[in-house]
């Protein structure tokens, strides 16, 4: 048996290197940024935008507080969300 060489170890460990680089370039920085634009939209919420929350409910915000949103959902209607669960901002046409 030949022993191990160096430059062969480093052929060996090539392969998981590249594929710690591809998750890093295919996952986790476009997770970072889309969390990042999430972030951003949140903090630029002010009274009366109309948003959408993840559960698909349409409504306006009314009310901001330091975790949640109030949001009118119909005439007499108010539902308390966390700020995590507003989804996006419908556009104004």
């Amino acid at each position: 048996m030949q022993p191990t060489t160096g430059a062969s170890a480093i052929y060996q460990i090539m392969p998981i290197i590249f594929l710690f680089i591809m998750a890093y370039l295919f996952i986790i920085k476009p997770q970072k940024e889309k969390q990042k634009e999430h972030a951003t939209m949140l903090s630029k919420l002010k009274k009366n935008d109309e948003v959408v929350i993840s559960g698909g409910i349409h409504g306006t915000v009314v009310g901001i507080k330091d975790k949640t949103f109030v949001l009118r959902v119909d005439e007499n209607t108010k539902v308390e969300v966390d700020k995590e669960a507003i989804a996006y901002v419908k556009k104004v046409r």
